[in-house]
């Protein structure tokens, strides 16, 4: 069965030649050339990825991502300009899992999208150390499962994206051992996928002000300056 994607992007050539090659390698493709018109296609029904230019007509991509985020953690890769990182920072830090910058390989997102997908498989297969029954992971405060993708910080739920889910589980499986950036990178991307140190520490940080809208004096998640982060249990 064909995953379901969604390409928004102004640029019908970005489109026309990005939509022929991920259905050549056996997705199903939706293409939009405004956020608005995604947005209204998403309300009847969500796709399981989206990509997402950031400078579009009628709703941008930042706009849009917002809107996406109060109902659903699909994964979101961003397409940035080339040299704008002020977009890829905040892109990441409003939720987006990845981004791409533009000129493209079309290869380099085909792989992008594969790891994102495999990712998200990975929550529900590989939960670590977890109650056998029901696969739910506590850790104090904290309470994980994987199969239905939720978060609960003493009983309130938090809605996290696929990376940050992943990062959080990393990290709490372990309470007070270090996890480095690099290991980090090993748990939320595709080992043939680079990312920089900014990622992690963009995604860390959403991790954080998500956790701390649950409870303002959350501190579970620890940074070690110039060797990684570490969760400790409250």
């Amino acid at each position: 069965m064909s995953n379901k994607i969604a390409l928004v992007d102004d640029d019908r050539n970005i489109l026309t030649s990005v939509q022929m090659t991920l259905e050549a390698e056996g997705f199903e493709v939706q293409t939009y050339n405004d956020g608005q018109s995604a947005l209204d296609a998403f309300n009847k029904q969500m796709p399981e990825l989206a990509v997402l230019d950031i400078k579009m007509p009628r709703m941008d991509g930042m706009d849009l991502l917002q809107r996406l985020r109060q109902k659903t953690s699909m994964p979101v890769i961003f397409l940035t300009s080339k040299d704008d990182e002020i977009d890829e920072v905040l892109g990441l830090r409003m939720g987006a899992d990845d981004y791409v910058k533009k000129p493209f390989s079309q290869r380099l997102l085909v792989e992008r999208i594969r790891a994102l997908l495999r990712r998200q498989e990975a929550i529900a297969s590989d939960a670590g150390p977890v109650d056998d029954e029901h696969k739910v992971m506590v850790r104090g405060n904290l309470t994980m499962d994987p199969l239905r993708h939720s978060v609960t910080w003493k009983g309130t739920d938090v809605s996290l994206t696929v990376t940050e889910f992943l990062l959080l589980q990393a990290l709490a499986q372990r309470p007070g051992f270090v996890k480095s950036r690099d290991q980090l990178m090993d748990v939320a991307y595709d080992d043939q996928v680079y990312v920089d140190d900014r990622t992690i520490d963009s995604h860390i940080k959403r991790l954080r002000r998500k956790m701390r809208q649950a409870d303002e004096e959350f501190s579970a998640i620890e940074t070690l300056y110039g060797i990684g982060y570490r969760y400790n249990e409250e």
